[in-house]
């Protein structure tokens, strides 16, 4: 199965992208092949909401950035899986624009399951950002598969390193 990996966290040792690798090496070891891409290095704009994409665009849209980079891979990809810290409650700024992004594409051509990883330093604030996650992956008809959430008190910990390994291994 291909796996793409949207990272939006902008550090780049940070307890996201531990999260990621742990995940990545779980779904590595079951054969999978998996691509992470760090969205908060790109330049990806907000939608304009111009239409262009669904009206004289053919599925393309009218800005010419990082996310014409990003689109194969989503298309390509059997599962897709987020990655961000929250601040204030959501996802980063940078997935965020990712995520709405996708209006182009309406749906990803071949994906069908979806998980989550995020970090933070407190506890109980993924609420806001969990809530997006399972409505955006349920219009997109894409099964979640798990989420994994870490804050200061288990980030980067044998534990929680774990977990997000043994998900990406259950795959």
């Amino acid at each position: 199965m291909k796996i793409l990996i949207l990272n939006g966290s902008p550090s780049v040792n940070g307890n996201t992208v531990a999260l990621v690798n742990a995940f990545k090496e779980g779904a590595e070891s079951k054969g999978h092949e998996v691509t992470v891409v760090n969205v908060a290095h790109k330049k990806v704009n907000g939608c304009l909401s111009c239409n262009y994409c669904h009206s004289r665009g053919n599925g393309k849209c009218v800005q010419n950035d990082d996310m014409q980079t990003i689109y194969p891979l989503i298309q390509e990809a059997d599962m897709i899986t987020f990655a961000s810290p929250i601040y204030y409650f959501i996802m980063s700024a940078q997935l965020e624009a990712v995520i709405q992004r996708f209006y182009c594409i309406n749906h990803p051509a071949k994906a069908k399951y979806s998980a989550l990883l995020l970090s933070s330093y407190s506890p109980n604030v993924y609420d806001g950002a969990i809530s997006q996650y399972k409505n955006t992956v349920a219009y997109m008809g894409m099964e979640d598969k798990g989420i994994v959430t870490a804050d200061n008190s288990t980030n980067k910990t044998p534990a929680k390193l774990a977990e997000a390994r043994e998900l990406g291994a259950s795959l």
